[in-house]
This record gives structure tokens, C-alpha cells and sequence, in this order.
């Protein structure tokens, strides 16, 4: 076996003929002439499952930042430009990841290229086992049939194969980090250098110097003034502060105090992204209507490690005005993230964030001091950014970006409004659900994506290693839901109360396939079972054994073949409550963990039945005593355990623990203002059982205790 150059996890993922997307996690192989992926790290002699020969045709392109979930990956593609159909797309979650695989591709190219040169061929080819595909070709021959104008370009190979510049600068943004006189700027569409801006110093302000151009402004909008930067530095490496910058997550609200939401509006290409921007202004907001953006965001890699993120406002049809909000315009703006010397062993970036920006306003031109002070405290996010790495050590999570879709002008008529909403579609190469019809998850032992060619274009998005899910598609019909019922209304509208939803599986992390080796967990995707009723009962006493009750839910789905498991958490008081899920499904697979579960004895049972609990919405107090930490609950309170003939039920007594009965004490007070996430499993202990699947999870929002009904149970069975 050839001497290993570099190995490790990436992603495997693409879309099939039958528009399809597939995402695996590979464990990929690069030696000195080869690059190959398996299912598991090899072992002994093992046959890949698709290989490429690297010579000195091979290119490694990087794609840039790819989204789906509103979760970004960063996507190199492997090709031999003589075949282009010869090609490997791989993706990490992290730049750095990919940085180093890049550098390391291209080293062997490099390599192979330098041997060319001295007369040695090799043949290029893709292998697949069990497969014969007939290409051969002189990967080095560069008088042969192949050879064409494209090959002029190999005297600056080196050079090209590290630009990551996407389609290009879009033509409506000027690079405000290329100045006349510096080295020339990556091509565009225009080929433009721009003039040498003169900076002075405006002030000095959170450990930031503020700068503001010395330029006249005549041409533009008289509210639109000077444009001003900050420069900083900040304790982290480039790759670290672009991630960071990148995010338009809940965790852009810990440094940068400018932002109130945003979202993606459309992803033009793996650099070049349209997005929808609120600004949280502190200025008077009694008096002065807030501002909002819609504007393209551009952003490259230059050879020297530094980052260039670049803004400017544009119109978007999916983006039209936004009730309640003055559309400010960006006339130029964005980030320079540029490398400095490490100083006692620790990495430092500079930071140089620049603003040109018109708050557009009748009265915002003619008070000066509006525009400035929006400006600064804009800028000062440089300052938060800083504070944020000195404070935190979360530097891997993905960036995160919500996904807008069919936002229309409310300028416009009623009438036209409603037209244009009915004929709207969704924004391309993006999914806005995780099980829409375009994005469905293959098994990772699955070799079925090796069987199709890979797409240029993916509407995949990667969050980290999928875990296995169901492709039974064609198999079980789905379960008619609306049968079922409870006392405690099914509403899926957001803001509503009292009521409850199903929860998203990927909001909870479970275990991945490879946890026993990397403590590594994932999103948790497709549940096992469908949530079909909740209900909420008040007694004067302990409610146990709901599930006997005529009529409910868990005797519904007996009546209909189905099978049901049934959790009654139990709320200990003056007035006992009891809130009740009931999770449904055709079957229990024989031999699956679930199934062991539910025929196992209450030593099992308790040693891995598990709750992942979340306080989206509620007060600071009650998040932090509720957390978000899986807790087995058969060992943390008391659990019952029915076992009927179509159905499990569970009762979870939470007064058994002090520790929860406190906690519970002070959720019970603020109840009607929290939305609780609560998502059930049962724990995977070994390989086989992983990666671990919830039975359900669900959401209760705004409960109001007055709501909750006395039941009537029949008799205990003898």
C-alpha cells in the first residue's frame, strides 16, 4: 500500500438524476497518486469505493460555501480537466478542514506534475467496482488529441488554482480593500481598479480606531454620507473570525448589538449570496421608524489566508418593502479579515469593518448626528466580535443562516399581492424544510448515490453527519391523523398559546453513528413515531394509567392496528396535573432498540429512556434551570411502566426528585409565558444501536392551568 499523504472524515453529497439529494459521511484516503473514499476507515485490504487518479491534469476547485437548513459547508471539487466528468466533490464543516485538505490535494498535483515534466505518463482514469467505464486517456501528454487553448494558462496554474472568487464580484459592488497602486484586484466582470481611499482618524472608542474617508461626497444622496470603518484586532485565527461573521444565527446577537434578524434570501452561487438584514438602531426608537436591508453579499479567500466580505443594497423581488420598516440602502460596506503575527503563542486577526450606508428618511439628512451615531454603533461590532472570542471557546460551530422565501412588496395592491403570492416560487437551490421532497437522506451504508453523476448544482445542506433515516417511502402509507384527538388544541401557527406542535428533530443532538469512538452527536432528523394527541388533566390526585381511558388516543390507534406509546408526566401540588403525549406507529420493527424498549423489563427501561429538554421562548432564569442536557429519566425520578397489548404507557412522577420539583416549582409560576421543547428517546449504548432516533419530540406553547380538564378513567383492570 502506497505511503497515506492525508486521511479523514468529509461529506459526500450530491443530487441524483431524479433530483434527489443524497449526503454520506466518507472517510477519505489521499496517497501520492490516488485519491480514494470508503464507507469506513479501511482496514487490511479493502476496496474503495471510487477512486481518482491524481496527475498533473487534476484541479481542485473550491465551490465556496454551499447551504440547505440554513447551515453552511465548504465544497471542493476534484477534476482532471482533460475529463471532466472525472471528478470527486467532497465538503467539510469547517474551513480549516478544508484548507488542509486543498493545500494537500494540490501538493500532490504538484508532485505529479513536477514527474510529467521529466517524462513520466500516467493514465487517468475513475474506477467503480464492478464497473468498466473504458476511459483512458495520456493525462501528460500535452501534444495529444486532448490538448487545447485552456492549457495556456498552465505557466500561472499555481496562481488560478488558489483563487476562490465563485462567478465573480458582482458588477454593482466596488472592492473597497483594492487600492490603485496595490497589487491588481481578482478579475471581474469590468476588470476596475479603484481609486486609493485617504483615511483620518475619527475617534477612538472601544479599543477601536474609527476612521472616516476624506473624499467629497456630492454624488451621493445627502443622507448617505462620508464612509467610515473601525479597526480592530481580535484574538483568533481568519478562519475562525469569517465563520463568525458569517452567521446570521442567535449567536450574531452576543456580538454585534446592530443586529435584530435576518435571513437568506437567495443563494447565488458558493460566494455570492442575496440576504435580508433588520438593524436594532438605538436612536429615539419611539420616534424613528426602524430600518431594514436587502443588499448582496460577496466574499473571497486571497492567497495570503486574509478574508474580503463585501456588501451593497439590492433590489429583490422576493424582498420587497417590509411593513413598519424604512429600507436603508448600503452603498458599499463589508469586512477585511487579514492575518497578523501570533503574539505569546496566540493568533491575532486584524478586523476592518467598513460602512457607506444612506438610512434613507425624509428627516435623516437633516440631522447629521443620526446618520454618524448609526454608523459608530454599527462599526462597534468589531469591539463585540473581539469580546466574543476573549469570553467564549464554541469556535467550530457551523454558520447559520434562516431562509426567507416569498417575501413580497407590501406597497403593493391587495389584490396584485395576493396574485403575485400564488404564483411566487421558491428560491432556488434552496429547501426550507428538512424533509421537503427534494432533500431526502440516504442510509450511509447505502451505495446507491455512487450509481448516479454527480450535479454541479446541490440543494443539499450538511449540519454534520446525518444520521440513518428511513427511505421507506414507498412502503408504509402514512397514518391518518384525524382520528385522533385531545384536549389540548394542535396549532401550528406561530406566537400561538396554549396549544402544542411537533418539534423539529433537528433542534435536539443525539448520538452519531461513530459516537463510541468521537463523542460526536448530530441532529436528530425523522422521528420513529408521529405524535397524533396531547392531554392536559388536573385532579385532585395523581393521575396514573391514562391510556385505560375510553376513547383517547392510545385506545383509538389499538382499535386501528397501531401501536402506541404513551408518556404521562406527572406535575405533583395542591392540584395534580398530568400532561400526556401519544406517539404512534404501524409497527415496532423486530429486533430494533425501540422494540427491546418497550418488551424489556424496568431495569432496561429506566437505564435508557431519555429526555432532551429545550426553553426556546421564557425568562433567563428558567432557561438556565432547565437547560438543555439529556437526562435519563428513570434514573433521575420515578418511572411506571404499563404494558398493555397495543401500547406502552410511561409515568413520570417529577415530584419523586428534590432537584426537579424545585425546578418544577418555578416553572408551574411562569408556565403561561414559556415554550418548552421535549423530545423522548431511548439511549444507544453500542455500535449497533447507534445512531440513536427520537420516538417524538413535541412543543408546548403559553399552557394556561385553567385549561387543563378533570378525566374520567375507567377501572383499574384486575
Amino acid at each position: 500500500m502506497s505511503k497515506v499523504v492525508y486521511e479523514g472524515w468529509m461529506v459526500r453529497y450530491g443530487r441524483r438524476k431524479i433530483y434527489r439529494s443524497y449526503i454520506h459521511m466518507r472517510y477519505f484516503v489521499l496517497e501520492p497518486r490516488l485519491l480514494a473514499y470508503y464507507k469506513k476507515k479501511p482496514q487490511d485490504i479493502q476496496v474503495p469505493i471510487k477512486t481518482m487518479v491524481i496527475d498533473g491534469n487534476c484541479r481542485v476547485e473550491d465551490r465556496g460555501l454551499k447551504m440547505q437548513h440554513g447551515h453552511m459547508v465548504h465544497v471542493l471539487c476534484v477534476y482532471n480537466k482533460k475529463e471532466k466528468q472525472h471528478r470527486v466533490t467532497m465538503a467539510a464543516f469547517n474551513i480549516q478542514e478544508a484548507l488542509i485538505w486543498k493545500e494537500k490535494i494540490e501538493t500532490a498535483i504538484d508532485e505529479q506534475e513536477s514527474r510529467t515534466v521529466n517524462g513520466n505518463k500516467y493514465v487517468s482514469f475513475e474506477f467503480k467496482p464492478g464497473m468498466d467505464n473504458g476511459r483512458t486517456a495520456s493525462s501528460s501528454d500535452h501534444e495529444s488529441q486532448f490538448s487545447a487553448p485552456e492549457d495556456e494558462d498552465d505557466a500561472h496554474r499555481d496562481l488560478e488554482r488558489r483563487k476562490t472568487i465563485g462567478n465573480g464580484l458582482p458588477d454593482s459592488i466596488l472592492d473597497w480593500t483594492r487600492e490603485v497602486g496595490s497589487e491588481m484586484s481578482y478579475q471581474n466582470n469590468n476588470n476596475q481598479g479603484f481609486p486609493k481611499k485617504h483615511w483620518r482618524l475619527h475617534q477612538c472608542q472601544n479599543g477601536l480606531r474609527i476612521f472616516e474617508e476624506l473624499v467629497e461626497v456630492d454624488y451621493l444622496p445627502r443622507s448617505c454620507g462620508r464612509a467610515m470603518k473601525a479597526v480592530g484586532v481580535v484574538e483568533a485565527t481568519c478562519e475562525e473570525v469569517f465563520q463568525l461573521v458569517m452567521r446570521m444565527d442567535g449567536t450574531r446577537f452576543e456580538w454585534d448589538s446592530s443586529f435584530q434578524d435576518g435571513r437568506l434570501v437567495e443563494e447565488v452561487d458558493g460566494h455570492t449570496a442575496i440576504l435580508y438584514h433588520r438593524l436594532q438602531l438605538d436612536w429615539y426608537p419611539m420616534l424613528v421608524w426602524p430600518r431594514d436591508l436587502c443588499y448582496v453579499r460577496y466574499w473571497r479567500r486571497n492567497d495570503d489566508g486574509s478574508y474580503v466580505v463585501l456588501f451593497r443594497s439590492r433590489d429583490h423581488e422576493n424582498c420587497g418593502p417590509q411593513p413598519g420598516y424604512v429600507r436603508a440602502h448600503v452603498e458599499s460596506g463589508g469586512f477585511n479579515i487579514s492575518p497578523l503575527k501570533s503574539r505569546n503563542g496566540r493568533p491575532r486577526t486584524q478586523v476592518q469593518h467598513l460602512m457607506q450606508i444612506d438610512l434613507k428618511g425624509w428627516g435623516v439628512g437633516y440631522i447629521p448626528a443620526f446618520q454618524q451615531h448609526c454608523l459608530v454603533h454599527l462599526l462597534n461590532s468589531v469591539a463585540g466580535m473581539r469580546e466574543w472570542f476573549t469570553q467564549t471557546d464554541e469556535r467550530s460551530a457551523l454558520p447559520r443562516i434562516p431562509v426567507m422565501v416569498n417575501m413580497t412588496s407590501a406597497s403593493i395592491s391587495a389584490n396584485k399581492a395576493k396574485h403575485n403570492e400564488s404564483n411566487v416560487q421558491p428560491v432556488p437551490s434552496l429547501q426550507t424544510n428538512a424533509s421537503g421532497r427534494n432533500s431526502v437522506m440516504m442510509d450511509e451504508d447505502s451505495d446507491e448515490d455512487e450509481e448516479f453523476q454527480e450535479q454541479e448544482e446541490y440543494s443539499t445542506g450538511l449540519e454534520g453527519e446525518f444520521k440513518k433515516e428511513a427511505m421507506e417511502e414507498e412502503a408504509a402509507e402514512e397514518i391518518d391523523l384525524s382520528c385522533f384527538s385531545g384536549n389540548l388544541p394542535h396549532v401550528d401557527r406561530d406566537n400561538a398559546r396554549d396549544c402544542w406542535t411537533i418539534s423539529d428533530g433537528n433542534n435536539f443532538r443525539v448520538r452519531s453513528k461513530h459516537f463510541c469512538y468521537d463523542k460526536s452527536k448530530i441532529p436528530a432528523g425523522k422521528h420513529l413515531m408521529d405524535l397524533v394527541a396531547v392531554d392536559w388533566f388536573k385532579d385532585t390526585k395523581r393521575i396514573d394509567h391514562v391510556a385505560r381511558r375510553k376513547g383517547c388516543a392510545a385506545q383509538v390507534a389499538s382499535g386501528k392496528g397501531l401501536f402506541s406509546i404513551v408518556i404521562n408526566v406527572q406535575v405533583p401540588g395542591s392540584t395534580h396535573y398530568s400532561m400526556v403525549f401519544y406517539f404512534v406507529t404501524r409497527k415496532l420493527e423486530p429486533g430494533s432498540l425501540l422494540q427491546r424498549f418497550v418488551d424489556g423489563d424496568d431495569e432496561f427501561r429506566n437505564s435508557r429512556l431519555k429526555l432532551i429538554p429545550s426553553v426556546p421562548k421564557g425568562s433567563w432564569i428558567v432557561r438556565q434551570s432547565v437547560g438543555s442536557t439529556p437526562c435519563l429519566l428513570g434514573k433521575a425520578v420515578d418511572c411506571n411502566y404499563i404494558r398493555g397489548s397495543n401500547y406502552l404507557e410511561i409515568d413520570v412522577d417529577i415530584g419523586s426528585s428534590t432537584v426537579a420539583n424545585g425546578v418544577l416549582g418555578l416553572v408551574i409560576g411562569v408556565i403561561t409565558t414559556l415554550v418548552v421543547d421535549m423530545a423522548f428517546l431511548v439511549q444507544a449504548n453500542t455500535v449497533d444501536e447507534l445512531p440513536e432516533r427520537l420516538i417524538g419530540a413535541v412543543r408546548v406553547s403559553h399552557i394556561e392551568l385553567s385549561s387543563a380538564i378533570v378525566p374520567t378513567l375507567d377501572a383499574e383492570p384486575s
